[in-house]
């Protein structure tokens, strides 16, 4: 009876070892899944970059780049109107604004209006320094209606009113609705605080930047046990990214990745659903992610680092020019001008847009920018199950501040990027591939006709052909500072929670 009780210790540590071993085995083997590159996902990817080719296209861009003059035959004709651009001073609508003078509108018939002044380089000469422009908070009614109601100038005050609505803000990977306040405050109510501004106002076309985010399902991580022995990706690691969804019912939150996409499909909703006679709209999802400057989180992102810890160079994704998703606004705008349009197959509804070519591996991207940059960049490999087991920590950590406010006085807020590594990132850190198709078809069958201006290798190429010439002469490992989106969401995030203790 001793002997068989002095056993049993030996047997729980057996156990126990067991259980370890087969835990590590069990994240080993989804490390590989999570590593994989599905087969249906290598068919439809594009050809790698070689080094020559990023070479040639580097000389033949930083000798002719390409810039909205080269293809203004592509965008649609000068329209009598007036123009307000929300979040103008950004990516997409910095091209929109851009577009718009290359088609001949004088600057006095464009507004901005937006939380930051333009500090684009390409904005900050010519035309673009004499248009208007209104620092607003759209997520303020208010402040909203000022900034649509300021008198124009006499010359266009007669014109009708285009709105395109770019403005919002992304945080990429908060999933809690505990957390979702700012999204909302923002991309939901700050929308429907522009349609109802824009109707104040007498627009009768209304353009909205959304994402082809929203069509994104969170991705299962832990795949069964029983699963892990087939070469099947966990569930929705690859998708197509489309429009389908928006014919479907509004999934509940939880059924998006994150609170953005669930905040910009609301946001959808609002805007296709006010279509009407006399204000027509329409939505334009960009593929994931959009890029075309240094400021942007997808080519400035890797740019601004010397060293980039990534777990991510096998996926392949699709990938937005700012210059092809603007051309994209105005080619929509040029078919809801016309006032029986409300009643077109296009109203009310969104489009995907994408480059014009395949989807491209993050491993091209960065070979690219280190081929191409005269700034030091390398990547460091990191183990995707490692980022996906420090991603719970971080989540609960920052979920805790915000459901216990007494906690800050004591513990710090995570900042930076370290903030963004929660468990909803990794659904947009998979194998995602849009389709255009259906904006690519003609007007007259429904779609928008529309046909990108620049492929991937020729945007990201453009983009540090730019960044070269901003970093000539600078001293080894300097570089200059720019405010991403993400940053700028930061940003505004800090001003509303001042803004918020004041009040208190």
């Amino acid at each position: 009876m001793l002997d068989h009780l002095g056993e049993r210790p030996g047997v729980g540590a057996a156990a126990a070892v067991t259980l370890v071993i087969l835990l590590i085995a069990y994240l080993a083997r989804l490390n590989q899944l999570l590593l994989r590159t599905p087969d249906e996902i290598k068919k439809l990817a594009s050809t790698r970059w070689k080094r020559e080719l990023l070479r040639e296209t580097y000389r033949r861009l930083e000798q002719h780049p390409i810039e909205t003059q080269d293809y203004v035959s592509r965008i649609p004709p000068k329209l009598e109107r007036r123009y307000i651009v929300t979040g103008g001073s950004g990516l997409v609508g910095g091209y929109i604004i851009l577009q718009l003078l290359e088609r001949g509108q004088p600057p006095e018939s464009i507004r901005i209006v937006d939380f930051r002044a333009p500090n684009r380089a390409d904005m900050l000469q010519g035309p673009a320094t004499r248009i208007d422009f209104v620092q607003t908070d759209v997520s303020s009614a208010d402040a909203t209606d000022g900034a649509f109601n300021k008198e124009w100038h006499p010359s266009v005050s007669h014109l009708p009113l285009t709105v395109f609505h770019t403005a919002a803000v992304i945080v990429p990977s908060d999933r809690s609705k505990l957390v979702s306040g700012f999204c909302e405050a923002v991309n939901v109510r700050g929308t429907q605080n522009v349609l109802d501004a824009a109707r104040r106002a007498g627009a009768d076309v209304l353009v909205s930047t959304t994402s082809a985010s929203i069509s994104i399902r969170p991705v299962e991580l832990w795949v069964p046990p029983w699963k892990l022995h087939s070469k099947t990706s966990p569930r929705d690691y690859w998708q197509v990214l489309d429009e389908k969804d928006f014919f479907e019912p509004l999934r509940s939150h939880g059924e998006f990745y994150a609170n953005y996409p669930a905040s910009k499909a609301a946001a959808e909703r609002i805007v296709c659903a006010a279509n009407s006679k006399g204000l027509r709209t329409g939505c334009i999802r960009p593929a994931n992610g959009v890029y075309g400057n240094p400021t942007d989180n997808t080519v400035g992102g890797a740019l601004a680092k010397a060293v980039l810890p990534t777990w991510t160079s096998h996926i392949v994704q699709s990938f937005a020019h700012g210059a092809n998703v603007a051309i994209a606004h105005l080619d929509f705008e040029a078919i809801l001008a016309a006032p029986a349009s409300a009643s077109a197959p296009q109203a009310g509804r969104p489009f995907v847009i994408t480059d014009p070519n395949p989807p491209t591996r993050y491993q091209d991207l960065y070979f690219l920018v280190q081929t191409l940059a005269i700034t030091r960049f390398r990547t460091v490999a990191l183990q995707p199950i490692m980022m996906v087991l420090l991603s719970y920590p971080i989540e609960w950590y920052t979920l805790a501040l915000a459901r216990f406010p007494f906690l800050r006085k004591a513990l710090p807020e995570l900042t930076g990027e370290v903030k963004h590594l929660q468990p909803g990132i990794f659904s947009i850190c998979t194998h995602l591939v849009a389709s255009n198709e259906v904006a690519s078809r003609p007007v007259s069958s429904g779609g928008l006709g529309y046909t990108g201006v620049m492929s991937t290798l020729e945007g990201m190429t453009q983009e540090v052909v730019e960044w070269n010439r901003d970093h000539e002469g600078a001293v080894l490992g300097e570089r200059k500072v720019y405010q991403t989106s993400v940053s700028l969401a930061d940003e505004i995030a800090r001003a509303a929670a001042k803004i918020e203790s004041v009040a208190r």
